[in-house]
């Protein structure tokens, strides 16, 4: 079995930060959200991975490089522009050949990975297996109509009136027979293929489309809230591990630190991660917050935020919460006192807080 990435996505709902960064790139508790996706791929024993690619290939490729810090074999697929997730299977046809394999879209997190639905795939050897959740707004999401039998009657792209509340989660696993449904359907009124449409196609065709209700959480990272969230599941796992200096500074439930990091007079109350190379002094620092590297906090409270490489965070009036801060961003107090700051800034930004 293969595995197919898509990582060539705008990622519109998270600009500004987009503009300058991938999205799949956007850390989650530190570490970038498409390494989760290729991690999965290789805990569930595949080795060879297309990673499918558009306008940030560069930085993608950058990153992940040849797969081989992942265990894994990597193929880039360059993708003309994001024309639907049917057609980043149809331009991956040559690469997967006659494999069997699992798509997974590079903004999604999964908890449970994908090694269960793998296994389940290969054992009972169905034409497609979709992952399914219950929303609370199925507007938003392909949705899945099961049938009495709890098969697999009906696939809708956002919905105007929703008749299920069961929306496909981002991994789904084929094998070559989706090639002849990607084929046969046309762009939709957005203009593009859309995957929902090529799996109807395949229920229409009579093969066998197995659906499995997800019991773990699942998170499209697409927008601001999403990613925090996110961050903050991803954190609820994490186990202390200190490897910085602490002076004067009291850590409170699981807090990891980064080597050559710094904190002088703070309280960290985790589960938080610092980076490495940070300097921290006379702060606080909330729960479900991840500092990258090379962040500068001095004088300040923030919590439940994502704060990216060589910021600063300064002489704050207020606790900052529910913020994504880019690179080398630099926010700090001027004169006046608002009550409360929330920021969704991109990289290499200057705030002056009047």
């Amino acid at each position: 079995m293969k595995g197919l990435i898509l990582s060539g996505g705008a990622g519109t709902r998270l600009r500004p930060i987009t503009h300058t960064a991938a999205k799949q790139l956007v850390p989650v508790a530190n570490k970038p959200v498409l390494f989760y996706a290729l991690e999965a791929m290789r805990a569930a024993g595949i080795s060879e991975v297309g990673v499918v690619v558009g306008d940030t290939r560069a930085e993608i490729e950058a990153a992940v490089g040849d797969g081989s810090r992942f265990g894994l074999a990597v193929t880039y697929l360059p993708q003309e522009a994001p024309l639907g997730l049917a057609h980043a299977v149809l331009i991956s046809e040559a690469y997967l050949g006659d494999d069997p394999f699992v798509m997974y879209l590079g903004d999604n997190l999964l908890k449970e990975g994908i090694t269960p639905f793998v296994e389940a795939f290969a054992a009972d050897r169905p034409d497609a297996l979709i992952l399914l959740q219950k929303v609370a707004d199925p507007k938003s999401y392909g949705i899945a109509e099961l049938d009495g039998d709890g098969r697999v009657a009906r696939l809708v792209e956002k919905p105007a009136e929703p008749r299920s509340d069961l929306a496909l989660v981002g991994v789904y696993l084929f094998t070559p027979a989706v090639f002849e449904s990607v084929k046969a359907i046309v762009p939709s009124a957005r203009g593009e293929l859309e995957i929902t449409d090529a799996i109807q196609h395949m229920v229409d065709r009579g093969l066998n489309v197995e659906p499995h209700v997800v019991t773990g959480w699942w998170k499209d990272t697409g927008k601001l809230e999403d990613m925090l969230e996110a961050n903050r599941l991803v954190l609820s796992t994490l186990e202390g591990d200190v490897r910085g200096e602490l002076l004067e500074t009291t850590l409170e439930g699981a807090v990891a630190v980064g080597p050559g990091s710094r904190l002088e007079r703070c309280t960290v109350r985790g589960p938080a991660v610092i980076g490495a190379g940070c300097r921290l002094s006379d702060s606080f620092v909330g729960p479900y917050t991840s500092i990258s590297d090379g962040v500068v906090v001095d004088h300040a409270e923030l919590e439940h935020s994502i704060v990216l490489e060589n910021s600063r965070i300064s002489s704050l009036g207020a606790r900052m919460t529910d913020s994504l801060i880019g690179r080398e961003c630099v926010i700090a107090r001027s004169q006046a006192r608002p009550v409360a700051y929330r920021f969704l800034v991109g990289d290499r930004s200057r705030i002056g807080i009047l």
